[in-house]
């Protein structure tokens, strides 16, 4: 049988880990869809809210209608609880979620 390769031998393996390991710990708020809020109001909110271009909303407002959901702001927890909070305030359905897809 041949020698298997262990981390031992290889540490840059157990650094790229660590790398992916980091990389995943980012969060997302997720935006909800919903009956209530309209299109131009949910396009408002992440214009002015996340910072989202007109055409970004727009796309965003889109995906969460069909989608039933969608991630509309990736980054730290502290800097997206303010945002989040925001959103919610507005009336639209909004979590920040661990953002694993990375």
């Amino acid at each position: 049988m041949a020698h298997l390769p262990t981390l031992a031998t290889k540490p840059w393996e157990q650094e790229n880990f660590d790398v992916l390991t980091e990389s995943t710990s980012s969060y997302c708020i997720i935006v909800w869809n919903d009956d209530v809020n309209s299109f131009e109001w949910v396009i408002e909110t992440l214009v002015e809210v996340c910072g989202h271009t007109a055409e970004q909303a727009e796309q965003c407002a889109f995906i969460i209608h069909y989608s039933g959901k969608y991630a509309v702001k990736e980054g730290d927890y502290d800097t997206l609880k303010p945002m989040c909070t925001a959103i919610t305030d507005r009336g639209i359905s909004a979590t920040i979620e661990q953002n694993v897809r990375r």
